[in-house]
Parts: C-alpha cells; sequence; structure tokens
C-alpha cells in the first residue's frame, strides 16, 4: 500500500470518530437522564438536636410547636429533632454541650444553663426586672439589651446567641401557706439561681435537684414548694396536682430565656434556613406570650387545685426595695452589668412615668 493511501485512510477514520464521540458522549447522558440533563446528586439533610429547659408536658407549648413547622417548612433540608431537661446533658452542663457540638442548639436561660458571660445573672428571674412577658422583648428588641447580649457572647467560643424571649412570671406555688414574709422562711424552694440567691435574705432555702424530681420530692416533703413559674406551668406539668397554695407576689412578672446554637453548625447552615429557624423562634416568643398572658388569668379564676393567697402591699414593699439594691450590686461586677441595670432603671421610670395600662 502506498504511503500517500495509508494517510489518506488514517484520516479519513480520525474525521469518523470525531463525528461519533459526540454522539456516544449524547446517547451516554440520555441513559443517565431522560431529558438529557446529568442527574444531580441528592442534597443531603443537616440534622440538628435541641435541648430544652422544659419537660415533656411544657416543652410541647415553649419550645417543640414551632420547631415542628420549622421541620415541615425546612422541606426535608433540615431536621431539628427536640429534648427534654437533661434528656440528653444534664442542664447544669447544657451550655458546653452546645459549646462542644454534643446538641446543636439549646433554649434556656443563661443562668440555670451556666453560661459563662457576666449578664448571665439577668437572665431567667432577675428579681422584679419585669412586671409582664412584653417588658422583656421590649427591653431586648428596643432598649439595647440585644446589642449587649450580642458583644457578651462574641467574646465566647463555640456559641451563637441568636435571640432573647420572655416566658412565665415567678410565684410561689406550696404546700403551706403564705400571708406574710415571715412565712417565707424556711421553705425549702426549688428555683433558679439568680431568684434564690435573692431570696434567701428573707429565709428562704433554694434547692437544685433534677427537674423530673421534682414532683416526687413535693410528695415526699422533700420540697415545700416551687418558684419556677407562674400558675399555668404549675397546671401543665402537674406541681399543681401536690400542692396546695399559690402566692400572687410574683418575684419577677417574667422569665428571659435564651436561644442558643453551636457557632460551627450554624456557619454551615444555608443563609434561607439560617432565616427561616430565625422566624421559627420569632413564632414562638409571640405564641407564649399569648399562651401564657392566657393562663396566668384563666388558671387563677377557674383552676380548682390552688388557693390563691397574698402578701400584703405593705409587706411587699420589703422585698422590692431589696431587690433594687441587689440590682446596685449586681451592677458593681462588670461596666457591662452596670449598663444593663441602667437600662433596667431607665425602663422601670419610662413605665412608672407612663401609667396604665404600664404600671399602675
Amino acid at each position: 500500500m502506498k504511503k500517500r493511501n495509508l494517510l489518506t485512510i488514517i484520516f479519513s477514520m480520525l474525521i469518523v470518530l470525531a463525528l461519533l464521540v459526540p454522539m456516544i458522549t449524547s446517547c451516554s447522558g440520555k441513559s443517565a437522564d431522560a431529558d438529557g440533563v446529568a442527574a444531580a446528586a441528592p442534597k443531603k439533610t443537616i440534622k440538628w438536636r435541641l435541648q430544652s429547659y422544659a419537660g415533656p408536658a411544657l416543652n410541647e407549648f415553649v419550645v417543640k410547636n414551632a420547631i415542628d413547622e420549622f421541620n415541615i417548612a425546612a422541606n426535608g433540608e433540615m431536621v431539628i429533632d427536640v429534648y427534654t431537661a437533661d434528656e440528653l446533658v444534664p442542664h447544669g452542663e447544657l451550655f458546653r454541650a452546645v459549646q462542644e457540638g454534643t446538641v446543636e442548639m439549646a433554649v434556656s436561660d443563661d443562668d440555670s444553663m451556666a453560661s459563662p458571660v457576666d449578664v448571665s445573672v439577668f437572665a431567667a428571674y432577675f428579681p422584679l426586672a419585669a412586671r409582664y412577658g412584653l417588658d422583656v422583648d421590649v427591653l431586648w428588641n428596643h432598649y439595647g439589651l440585644n446589642e449587649i447580649w450580642e458583644e457578651a457572647y462574641a467574646e465566647i467560643d463555640g456559641v451563637t446567641w441568636l435571640a432573647q424571649g420572655s416566658w412565665d412570671p415567678c410565684n410561689f406555688a406550696t404546700t403551706k401557706p403564705i400571708h406574710h414574709i415571715e412565712d417565707l422562711k424556711g421553705l425549702r424552694m426549688y428555683m433558679f439561681p439568680t431568684g434564690g440567691e435573692f431570696m434567701k435574705q428573707f429565709g428562704v432555702v433554694p434547692m437544685a435537684l433534677p427537674y423530673e424530681d421534682v414532683e416526687m420530692a413535693l410528695q415526699t416533703n422533700v420540697l415545700d414548694g416551687v418558684a419556677w413559674s407562674g400558675i399555668t406551668e404549675d397546671y401543665t406539668v402537674g406541681w399543681a396536682d401536690v400542692t396546695k397554695y399559690y402566692l400572687t407576689n410574683p418575684i419577677s412578672g417574667a422569665w428571659a430565656g435564651g436561644w442558643f446554637v453551636n457557632s460551627d453548625a450554624w456557619e454551615k447552615v444555608p443563609a434561607h434556613l439560617q432565616q427561616l429557624l430565625r422566624l421559627a423562634i420569632d413564632k414562638s416568643n409571640y405564641y407564649r406570650l399569648h399562651w401564657y398572658w392566657w393562663g396566668e388569668a384563666n388558671y387563677r379564676v377557674n383552676g380548682d387545685k390552688l388557693e390563691l393567697t397574698t402578701i400584703p402591699d405593705d409587706e411587699w414593699k420589703v422585698v422590692e426595695e431589696a431587690a433594687y439594691k441587689y440590682w446596685d450590686e449586681i451592677a458593681a461586677k462588670s461596666p457591662r452589668d452596670k449598663q444593663v441595670v441602667d437600662i433596667l432603671k431607665t425602663y422601670v421610670e419610662t413605665m412608672q412615668k407612663a401609667g396604665a395600662p404600664y404600671r399602675y
């Protein structure tokens, strides 16, 4: 075969191959996807675990309902499983658990979960800082506490604070009647840390134990009562079944609690799901405002398990004056604590000047 003919044959074969390769590729693509577009790999669902401060009966109302709605709206892209108090880790270790990624999210007050920031003392029930649930939302959203909390948690590695919201007031539900301040002496009470520390000066004995042990402790006289909630929770969780009296004087008019996430886990969540979760948090905060406002009045009027008692105003004024003195003691601990106390004082003064319905 002549050299010229051989080159002609080789050149012809190369042309044929050049024409066949795109056809083969196209056919291969159609076998993977009927429309000729390569099928995309399925996205992996983001899975988180959230533990709250609340027990099973309460958790449905204060956390889980909004997270269930988030899971539906996330449409399979993200799922948050909700756990109750102490279910995965002891409550006092919850902050560290979020920091280490043992759980990705927590709902609690900064105080009882041992959050290592100076402002944690103002969470839960800071004595007489709030009269109503709305006070908490206004203080954080309109008086600068959001910015202070963001600043405080920016100094802590591993945990991102997302929001603060209000829960119920703090009243005494007891097995013994309270009509005067003297009646508080010696009462062994299940309480949050700061509220318990404050009430020690009136003879109250604060006690810490696992949430699920509280009802049995009341039944066996290990506890004389709880100062952990308002009357809505007393009925919802069963404490109204094992106590007899409810003191209408509140240590604080609302509990301040936060939503916390592991920082690394949060950064891996797409922006649209971050926004969706923030909306779910807002929904939860809003729901509790009207649920507690309904319940606190309803169970006082229609509840048949607890007898209401009240310490006279002139006696209770001693507790109020002690609270403002306590504020000054806390303010002396750090410049940021002083900043918060100054805001609280300004807020109280504003509400008093505004008059009814803000203050009576």
